[in-house]
């Protein structure tokens, strides 16, 4: 287990603290890690702990033909299965010409970033398939060339225009995906049925009948992680859908998680305090005063706390 406080890149939460626990990737999601980059292996030497900052000597100067990537740790955690799923990442960036650093992130537990791959991507083209199939734990080293570092990435950073960038970047911990434990078994009457695509994407059947007139919670999967407690907010995938037209209201599925409930469903979102992380919920709000009755499935991905000051 590993607490880290996280300025958020690309999550729609403000600077929390993500709280998870690494495990396999999800059942039946094939994963297969093929990089290749002996040349960038071979021009870089790292030493120290993953997640802590390392000692860096690239062996300059530094000119690739296309950009290249390598694994010099492998971890044990969990696999990155999709690019919008939640990361905490720690990495450091040279110049090939030099092997000056040219930027580094926090190496901190109270300021640990928490993005995607997806987020890194828009950052530096490069870098869309170095997080492909990574795991939690390992440390990759990247030489990018300038178009794949980006034009205004080299300006930014004082590099020339034929200047390479090589990243060592920590991949610390890796979130759910999807929700992951146990089946259980509801017996309540009338309630939607859920379905789930093999990425865990859901598909919610809306019964002909009537909503039930006060807020029904049922635990469709019950994972394995800790108990979301009061004052964290989870970090979340959410389909919700209209009991009455049976159309989707939102979804974040395709989509960054979100942790934002406390606002737009807030029975919702203490329904899942106490629930362990891995669980996903069905939750029913009746018709009210702030609109008709809908139906939610929300994925719990992991658990966010404030930072420490």
């Amino acid at each position: 287990m590993r607490k880290t406080s996280a300025v958020l890149a690309s999550l729609s939460l403000a600077v929390l603290a993500l709280t998870g626990c690494t495990a396999a990737a999800p059942a039946g999601v094939a994963c297969d890690r093929s990089p290749a980059g002996s040349d960038i292996r071979d021009a870089v030497t790292v030493e120290g702990d993953v997640g802590s900052a390392p000692k860096v000597d690239v062996f300059t100067p530094l000119h690739l033909k296309e950009s290249s990537f390598a694994d010099t740790t492998v971890g044990d955690g969990r696999e990155i299965v999709t690019d919008k799923q939640a990361l905490v990442v720690e990495l450091s960036i040279f110049s090939g010409e030099t092997g000056k650093q040219i930027y580094a992130t926090a190496y901190d537990e109270t300021r640990g970033q928490v993005s995607t791959a997806e987020y890194w991507a828009t950052q530096s083209p490069g870098l869309a398939d170095v997080f492909e199939c990574a795991t939690a734990g390992s440390r990759i080293v990247a030489g990018l060339t300038p178009d794949d570092f980006g034009a205004n990435n080299l300006q930014g950073f004082g590099l020339s225009k034929d200047d390479n960038a090589v990243f060592v970047i920590d991949v610390v911990d890796v979130f759910l995906s999807r929700a992951e434990g146990a089946l259980q078994f509801n017996d309540a009457k009338g309630m939607p049925t859920v379905v789930r695509a093999p990425d865990g994407t859901p598909g919610v059947i809306i019964p002909d009948s009537a909503a039930p007139t006060e807020q029904v919670v049922q635990t469709l999967i019950k994972g394995d992680g800790e108990e979301v407690a009061a004052g964290q907010l989870p970090l979340l995938n959410v389909m919700a859908v209209g009991w009455d037209d049976k159309k989707v209201v939102t979804s974040t599925w395709g989509q960054s998680p979100t942790g934002d409930l406390s606002t737009s469903a807030p029975t919702v979102a203490e329904a899942i305090v106490g629930k362990p992380v891995g669980s996903q919920l069905l939750v029913v709000t009746p018709a009210g005063d702030a609109g008709p009755a809908v139906a939610y499935v929300v994925d719990i991905l992991g658990a966010v706390t404030a930072p420490t000051p």
